[in-house]
């Protein structure tokens, strides 16, 4: 299948860069741990803020850094391809092929992901493992659950920084858009504190918004936080952002084609 041998590209693209992602396993490890006793001496203060234990708080420090390339927080992946693309007018020859646009670059992203799971995922884990006591998945229900929350987090990242990529259309740059995307993406997806924290209001829309899809949404359901119906409730949270989000990728790519100039021509 077509889409399957583009993720496959992909994950082989990104295998070759061995010492990046090495160094990339070190980063993450010494932030999990920065984190991790940062968060300690936060709940030895309040033991159960937020709903969470002090295990349950490191535990969340880990399932972040474990996430945090799979989903791209900051972006990158195929997306910036895209947007490199987009400025030098590359692009046109990829709406000359018989394949959808979103569809060839949402299954390379998909690609990535899987190897900095495997990679930049699995291995500062296991070194938060050994190193604190973290929590595995709360019930068979969670892990199952927590599967299904993965794929699903990275198509709602990849549809934002689709977005984003597609704004040079008009801009001709991304960068702007790119850095205000990645501060809107480290506060509101739990990345820098899980938004169970967030008072008030400001916590209920924290959690509405699509960002929270990221990291907040598939820690919960590792934790045992989402059970039954609300556990097919924060799917279904995931899959509406991710289907609304999508929708406007391709909606926006329409109106650009519509109009791109290829520079020079």
């Amino acid at each position: 299948m077509l889409y399957v041998a583009i993720a496959t590209r992909a994950f082989r693209r990104y295998s070759t860069y061995r010492a990046a992602t090495l160094a990339g396993i070190f980063t993450n490890s010494v932030f999990g741990i920065i984190y991790s006793f940062a968060y300690l001496a936060l709940w030895d203060a309040s033991p159960d803020a937020g709903g969470y234990d002090a295990t349950d708080a490191v535990t969340y420090v880990w399932l972040g850094q474990a996430l945090l390339m799979t989903i791209a927080l900051w972006g990158g992946g195929s997306t910036d391809d895209l947007a490199e693309r987009i400025r030098t007018g590359d692009v046109a020859i990829d709406l000359y092929r018989p394949v959808g646009l979103l569809g060839w670059y949402l299954a390379s992203d998909l690609g990535r992901a899987a190897y900095h799971l495997l990679t930049r995922g699995l291995a500062p884990t296991v070194v938060g493992a050994v190193l604190f006591d973290i929590n595995g998945p709360a019930t068979p229900a969670a892990a199952l659950g927590f599967a299904l929350a993965l794929p699903l987090a990275v198509v709602v990242s990849f549809a934002i920084r689709f977005l984003v990529a597609s704004s040079a259309f008009w801009l001709l740059d991304q960068s702007g858009m790119k850095v205000m995307s990645g501060a809107f993406a480290i506060f509101f997806s739990g990345m820098m504190l899980p938004l169970v924290l967030f008072p008030g209001v400001l916590g209920v829309i924290a959690r509405a918004l699509p960002w929270a899809a990221y990291v907040q949404v598939p820690a919960d359901i590792w934790l045992g936080k989402r059970v039954g119906a609300d556990l097919l409730a924060a799917l279904g949270f995931q899959a509406l952002w991710a289907v609304v989000l999508l929708g406007c990728c391709q909606l926006v790519l329409r109106a650009a084609t519509r109009k791109v100039v290829v520079q020079g021509g």
